[in-house]
């Protein structure tokens, strides 16, 4: 399936959804309100985070807030959007339950002002399949507005009223330079990103880059005291998305080295 036609799809199971919208009376509130029985989005929580016109919500307006969900203006810049741009949206909102557009956008604020860099789409998609849709254990502090396939309602006249995810409690940095488990995780992922990137960018001295890398030196670069506390994962996959220009900065002294020896 195309990624459009992906995203056309999941706007309208979420108007399939509002469609079961039924009218019933508070007491609480002494008034009449609305009440659903979604299959596939928590309505409650897209009404709490998004501005949604109850009385008037169209099949368009379903199309708008799934664009806003995976990080467009609108879903005209969606249609409008680069390839990478589109699989990138389309993984994002395959692992929402990993990380929100929120902080993905914050994530990749934080990789351009430590860089000093702009990524562009393609640069943004590798990042995000290398740090999160392929590594498992990450979990969003936000809120992941699909349903569980078990939190649906089992015939159509049950009334469901989703509750939130309850979070895993993340694993904590709290001081520096890393020891023990924490050193040995971050040493296990800096040195498989190393090698990653070998095999990607195809180095024309990769011995002589094996040596110039030093694993313990690029960890203890990268986190810093006026991160704590920071959560490991969190510091992980900071570990990883930084070490392509350090990759790129070695692989240059590596090719001077080479040429010393020609």
């Amino acid at each position: 399936m195309q990624t459009i036609e992906y995203f056309k799809l999941q706007a309208k199971n979420l108007h399939k959804d509002f469609k079961t919208q039924k009218l019933y009376f508070d007491s609480t509130y002494d008034r009449n309100l609305y009440e659903y029985a979604p299959k596939f989005f928590d309505i409650e929580a897209l009404l709490n985070d998004f501005d949604i016109d109850e009385n008037n919500f169209t099949l368009m307006n379903a199309q708008h807030i799934i664009a806003k969900v995976v990080g467009f203006e609108k879903w005209t810049n969606m249609l409008k959007a680069s390839p990478a741009a589109l699989q990138l949206a389309k993984l994002l909102f395959d692992n929402l339950d990993k990380i929100t557009n929120e902080e993905w956008e914050y994530y990749v604020l934080n990789v351009e002002n430590e860089n000093d860099i702009i990524l562009d789409d393609e640069f943004k998609l590798e990042i995000f399949k290398t740090v999160f849709a392929e590594v498992d254990g990450h979990q969003t502090t936000g809120y992941d507005y699909r349903l569980a396939k078990d939190e649906n309602p089992s015939n159509e006249n049950q009334i469901i009223k989703p509750q939130k995810k309850k979070k895993k409690t993340a694993v904590q940095i709290s001081a520096l330079p890393l020891v023990g488990t924490n050193l040995k995780k971050a040493i296990e992922v800096a040195n498989w990103k190393f090698e990653d990137l070998i095999q990607m960018m195809e180095p024309r001295h990769p011995e002589l880059l094996r040596k110039l890398w030093n694993p313990k030196k690029w960890i203890d670069e990268v986190l810093r005291p006026d991160m704590l506390p920071i959560e490991r994962d969190y510091a992980l996959s900071l570990i990883e998305a930084f070490l392509v220009h350090h990759f790129i900065e070695l692989d240059t002294e590596a090719n001077k080295q080479g040429l010393n020896l020609n």
